[in-house]
């Protein structure tokens, strides 16, 4: 639905990061895809801004 694939390739994350990432958002929302990717699609951008880093994303969303 979004453009979440030119995000990742964008953010220069490495792919350890990226799948870790997902894999938690994935339990946050199992079995909806959409929301899943608007989420990631959020903490990519602010991730992007510099507004958080990659891992306060990560322990935001294991701890939110």
């Amino acid at each position: 639905m979004f453009d979440v694939e030119k995000l990742k390739k964008e953010s220069a994350l490495p792919p350890d990061d990226l799948a870790r990432l997902e894999a938690q958002l994935r339990e946050e929302f199992p079995g909806d895809e959409m929301m899943l990717e608007l989420h990631l699609l959020r903490v990519l951008i602010a991730i992007k801004e510099g507004w958080i880093t990659i891992d306060e994303a990560l322990a935001e969303t294991v701890n939110p």
